[in-house]
């Protein structure tokens, strides 16, 4: 008789990091609840994939949650490891960033980790588990258009030290991921060639990540080699944060 597989909660999981480090996974042994609101995406995403639970779920929205607590406590032997990867990325200055759009961030960027590690404490707790929560580069350094976002993330790293604090004492790990510029398929639509080529100035390794990189430090968290580590922000970002801000004409 063999062990029944861990099972990881990802959040955002239809796309991007999260889909990534769904795929890590599930190639290290885990089954995954799926954790999406883009039913669609979350349903293409998932129909390739063996030893998936899509589930539909806003994680801003608190019934929501309830509900997909209730049915993953109902149908998973355990949950092993959470990661909070739903987000938002909405980037305006503060003179445009009315309370609206400033809301629309919170929800999902913060108030949506919360609401899942709640909803999920005991199940965590029960099976001594690790929980990864996915701020930002933004949330380590400020930056221009980033009011809302930018501190939404500032406050998830925080958030995370908060969760290592508490539960420790029951087993439970908490850690942050902060990723840098990702060469995701919607950045690399966006950015133009003069923005590729200032982020490849600035970051030590001279390019972007990938998602695949991301998830790797991710999955790694929630293993057993991490057992040790709780209550770290790890910036994954090739160097990027460490560099600070400097005149691309002054170094060289």
């Amino acid at each position: 008789m063999t062990d029944a597989p861990k099972t990881a909660v990802v959040t955002g999981a239809a796309r991007g990091i999260g889909l990534a480090t769904t795929r890590q996974f599930l190639a290290q042994g885990w089954r995954v609840v799926m954790i999406d609101r883009d039913a669609a995406a979350l349903q293409e995403a998932a129909n390739p994939l063996s030893g998936v639970d899509p589930v539909l779920c806003d994680v801003s929205q608190p019934d929501q949650v309830a509900k997909m607590a209730a049915h993953v406590t109902a149908t998973a032997p355990s949950v092993d490891a959470l990661v909070n990867n739903a987000g938002v990325a909405d980037f305006g200055p503060l003179a445009d960033t009315d309370f609206a759009r400033w809301r629309t961030v919170m929800e999902t960027n913060l108030d949506g980790v919360f609401l899942m590690s709640q909803a999920l404490r005991d199940a965590l707790c029960a099976a001594r588990g690790a929980i990864v929560n996915i701020a930002s580069i933004s949330g380590l350094r400020a930056s221009t258009l980033r009011v809302a976002y930018g501190t939404s993330k500032a406050a998830v790293k925080h958030l995370t030290l908060q969760q290592a604090a508490e539960l420790g004492e029951f087993g439970v790990r908490a850690n942050c991921v902060c990723p840098g510029p990702v060469a995701t398929k919607l950045a690399m639509a966006v950015h133009t060639p003069d923005i590729v080529a200032a982020y490849h100035d600035a970051i030590p390794l001279n390019r972007y990540g990938s998602e695949d990189e991301i998830a790797a430090v991710i999955t790694f968290l929630c293993s057993p080699a991490a057992s040790y580590v709780t209550g770290q922000i790890i910036a994954v970002d090739g160097g990027f944060e460490a560099t600070g801000i400097g005149l691309p004409a002054l170094r060289g």
